[in-house]
């Protein structure tokens, strides 16, 4: 599965870090993290993960493969 993070705001490489399985793009003032997801609690972890770093999703999406 792969899967799509829309993020509200730029990124900075230190949290983009934070995420090291899944690329990332800045898209105007929003940051698209995207990659492989393993599992639904791998999926479940990454949202915890933004969450943790104070990162304001706005939309998640899966991927078509």
């Amino acid at each position: 599965m792969r899967y799509e993070i829309r993020i509200d705001g730029r990124l900075s490489q230190t949290l983009a870090e934070a995420f090291p399985e899944l690329d990332h793009v800045v898209v105007s003032d929003q940051t698209l993290l995207f990659g492989p997801v393993m599992d639904e609690a791998h999926l479940y972890g990454l949202l915890a993960r933004c969450q943790s770093l104070g990162l304001h999703v706005l939309e998640m999406r899966r991927l078509p493969e």
